[in-house]
C-alpha cells in the first residue's frame, strides 16, 4: 500500500489514478500514523516551494517525513515534491527544504549562452538521458516525458542525478540516493514511460526493501 501525502498542494488525485491504473493500492492522507504504515510514500507538488514547506512544517509533516525515510522504506517526490527533497530554494526568497538530498533549487535564467531569450517555464515534452543505473530506471528506455517548471535542481553531488534533460542547461530529471527518489516531470502525464517509472517505484515497495538493499539493487 502506497501513501500519497496530502499537505494542501499537489496533483494528488492524478497520482492516485495513475497508481490505480497500475493495479496498485494507494491512499491520500495527512494522518501521520496512517502514512507511517505505508509501504512507500509519494510527495506530489504543484506551486511555490515556500508555500509547500510552510504547510509541511505547520502540519508536522517535515518531521514525519524524516522519520519515515530513516526506516529505509521507499520515498518519492514528484515535480515540486522532488525539489522539496533538496536543501533550499531561491523561489520567493531563500527557503530551506527537507535536506534529504544535497543541492539547491534555482530559476531558469531565460537567457541562453548566446544572450538570446528562451521560454520560462520549461513546459512540454523533453527527452531523458540516463546518467547511471538505478532500480528506478530498470527496464526503461530513454524517452520523452512531460515537464512544467520554472525552477530546477542544481545538485551538489552528481551521483544523486540519475537522469537529465536539456533545456539550455542540464536539468536533473530523476534523482535518487538510497531509498529517496524524485522525478521533476509528471510521470502520471508522461504516457508509457511515466507509468513504467511509477511501476518501478511500486516494485521497490513490494520488495519491502531496506536502505542496504537499495545499494545492491542499484549495482546489479
Amino acid at each position: 500500500m502506497i501513501g500519497i501525502i496530502d499537505y494542501g498542494m499537489g496533483n494528488l488525485f492524478s497520482v492516485e489514478k495513475a497508481l490505480e491504473r497500475l493495479g496498485v493500492e494507494a491512499f491520500i492522507s495527512d494522518d501521520h500514523e496512517r502514512l507511517r504504515q505505508a509501504d512507500g510514500l509519494i510527495l506530489p507538488g504543484v506551486g511555490a516551494f515556500k508555500d509547500a514547506m510552510d504547510l509541511l512544517n505547520e502540519n508536522g509533516l517535515t518531521k514525519m517525513i524524516h522519520e519515515y525515510v530513516q526506516t529505509g522504506k521507499p520515498f518519492l517526490g514528484i515535480c515540486l515534491g522532488m525539489q522539496l527533497l533538496f536543501e533550499s530554494s531561491e523561489e520567493n526568497g531563500l527557503t530551506n527544504g527537507l535536506s534529504l538530498l544535497p543541492g539547491k533549487v534555482i530559476r531558469f535564467s531565460g537567457v541562453d549562452r548566446k544572450g538570446e531569450s528562451y521560454k520560462v517555464p520549461h513546459m512540454g515534452w523533453n527527452k531523458l538521458r540516463f546518467d547511471q543505473d538505478s532500480p528506478l530506471l530498470q527496464g526503461v528506455d530513454e524517452d520523452y516525458v512531460y515537464f512544467v517548471h520554472s525552477f530546477y535542481v542544481d545538485a551538489d553531488q552528481s551521483d544523486v542525478v540519475l537522469a537529465e534533460a536539456n533545456y539550455d542547461v542540464n536539468v536533473a530529471a530523476v534523482v535518487g540516493k538510497e531509498n529517496v527518489f524524485g522525478m521533476q516531470f509528471h510521470p502520471e502525464k508522461s504516457s508509457v514511460m511515466g507509468m513504467q517509472l511509477l511501476r518501478n517505484f511500486t516494485k521497490l515497495t513490494e520488495k519491502g526493501s531496506t536502505a542496504d538493499e537499495f545499494y545492491n539493487l542499484s549495482r546489479n
